[in-house]
C-alpha cells in the first residue's frame, strides 16, 4: 500500500515538474536557459528507489516530454534511463547523507544528461555543432540545478529514507560488511 502512494506522489511530482517548467520557468530563463528539474526527480528516484524503478520512470516520463515538446521521439527518453542509472550507480558508491554529494551528483548527472542529449540530436536531427553555446548552456543549466537542488534538499532528505525503505527494505549493516 506504501508503494502505490509514493508511486502516485511520484507521478504528481513528474507532473508539477512538467508544469514548472513549462510555464514558470519560461519566465524565468538566465541567458535563455531554464533549469532541468526531470533530471533532479530521476537522480531521487534511481537513489531511493532503485534502478528497475528509474527505467521504467525515465521511460515513461521521457516518452512523455518528448511527445509534449521535443521533436524527436526517444531522445529524452533515452538521458533520462541513462540518468536513472547512474543514479543507481551513486547509489551505490556514493552517501546521500551529504548535502554537497547530492548537489555533485546533480551536477554530473545534468552534464552527463546535456552532453548525451546533443550528441544524440547531432545524430538523429542533424543540428549544427556550436560548442560555446553549448558549453554556455551547459554551465549555466549547471549551476541552476544545482541551485535548485540547494533548495529542494531538505524535501529529499525527509522523503528519501521513507521511500528507499519501502522499496529496498532496510539493508543498512549489508551495505557496509
Amino acid at each position: 500500500m506504501k508503494k502505490i502512494f509514493i508511486n502516485i506522489a511520484i507521478i504528481i511530482s513528474f507532473i508539477f515538474i512538467y508544469l514548472l517548467q513549462a510555464n514558470f520557468f519560461t519566465w524565468f530563463k538566465i541567458a535563455g536557459v531554464m533549469p532541468n528539474l526531470l533530471i533532479i526527480l530521476m537522480l531521487y528516484i534511481g537513489l531511493f528507489m532503485g534502478r528497475n524503478s528509474a527505467i521504467i520512470y525515465g521511460a515513461i516520463f521521457g516518452m512523455l516530454v518528448d511527445i509534449f515538446i521535443s521533436r524527436k521521439l526517444g531522445i529524452t527518453s533515452i538521458m533520462l534511463v541513462i540518468i536513472g542509472i547512474i543514479a543507481d550507480l551513486f547509489d551505490k558508491n556514493f552517501s546521500k547523507d551529504n548535502r554537497i554529494t547530492v548537489m555533485t551528483m546533480v551536477g554530473v548527472s545534468t552534464i552527463i544528461y546535456e552532453i548525451g542529449t546533443y550528441i544524440l540530436s547531432y545524430f538523429f536531427l542533424n543540428i549544427n555543432i556550436e560548442i560555446l553555446a553549448f558549453i554556455k548552456i551547459l554551465l549555466i543549466e549547471t549551476l541552476f540545478n544545482i541551485i535548485l537542488t540547494i533548495i529542494i534538499y531538505p524535501i529529499i532528505q525527509l522523503t528519501g529514507y521513507d521511500v528507499e525503505e519501502a522499496y529496498k527494505g532496510s539493508k543498512i549493516l549489508t551495505r557496509y560488511f
